[in-house]
């Protein structure tokens, strides 16, 4: 089954699950395109394609938020890739004046637990005086129909790569966060962090924020992320090792405990997949075991 037609398939689940019905229906669109589905908005008279009909009742996704965030809204619902450990339905809440949040739906447990997660590491942050880092706030977190929904503002996110030094300040700002040692976001990876216009890097999808890590997690994630996108994963982790003490120099740390940091990284990522019930890397005999293998002795 091709993308498309996956990401099509959950889109039809995603909107029996918001838009109950019944009411009289709307009409929406796929965009880009009907064969790129990236985007199901509200219909208008330039849209490619079709019309995809969406119930407009009284008990809508539309209709909680519009009293939740005290205007009326209008949803655009992110088409998502369905084979996902954390696939979740994405939604644009737009009122009459622009945008107002993005908004995350937590429809399995493991998706709640981690919206709650999230919901609750914003609040900390938003009592924190960040100087580097800029997370979005919390508008809204609530029930709706066994589902939880997070609304969240939405960052004014500008294209281009970080600067190394905002990287490393923001990874040293996170790692200060809460009180079980070193922190880390969790997913700090080229498409959760964008340059903001004052300097300050924007930072979201805080689900996986944790305490009681070694510092450094969060660089060697980024690395392993960018590494992905041009090998296969066994070679991408070999890469995190031999890249550990450059990655991980700007931290203070020294050869030994990069490696030690690489590893344990890598280990943490595994375990993580296997909480998920989700390999999406492989089996960890493939590209993790020989990794671990080859630094036996320190750990």
């Amino acid at each position: 089954m091709n993308d498309a037609r996956v990401r099509l398939r959950y889109l039809g689940e995603t909107i029996g699950l918001l838009f109950p019905g019944p009411g009289e229906a709307r009409p929406y669109s796929l965009l880009p395109h009907p064969l790129i589905p990236r985007r199901l908005a509200p219909r208008a008279w330039w849209h490619p394609g079709g019309k995809i009909m969406v119930p407009a009742g009284e008990d809508t996704i539309e209709t909680y938020l519009s009293e939740a965030l005290s205007a009326p809204i209008r949803v655009v619902l992110h088409v998502r890739p369905a084979l996902r450990a954390n696939r979740k339905p994405i939604l644009e809440a737009h009122a009459p004046d622009g945008l107002a949040a993005f908004v995350k739906i937590g429809d399995t447990d493991r998706v709640r637990e981690l919206v709650a997660n999230e919901a609750r590491t914003l609040d900390l942050l938003a009592g924190m005086p960040l100087k580097t880092v800029t997370p979005p706030a919390v508008l809204h977190h609530g029930s709706w129909r066994g589902l939880s929904v997070l609304a969240l503002t939405p960052l004014p996110v500008r294209r281009g790569p970080a600067p190394q030094d905002l990287l490393t300040a923001a990874i040293n700002e996170i790692s200060r966060v809460g009180d079980r040692g070193f922190a880390w976001h969790g997913d700090f990876s080229p498409w959760n962090v964008a340059p903001g216009a004052d300097g300050r890097l924007l930072v979201w999808d805080w689900e996986r924020f944790a305490t009681g890590v070694p510092l450094g997690f969060d660089a060697v994630h980024h690395f392993f992320q960018r590494a992905l996108r041009r090998m296969d994963p066994p070679t991408a982790a070999r890469a995190c090792l031999a890249q550990a003490l450059p990655t991980l120099a700007p931290f203070g740390l020294s050869a030994s405990e990069a490696r030690l940091t690489a590893i344990r990284y890598l280990i943490t990522l595994a375990d993580r997949h296997a909480a998920d019930g989700h390999s999406p890397l492989g089996p960890p005999e493939r590209w993790l075991t020989p990794v671990v293998d080859s630094q036996e002795t320190l750990i």
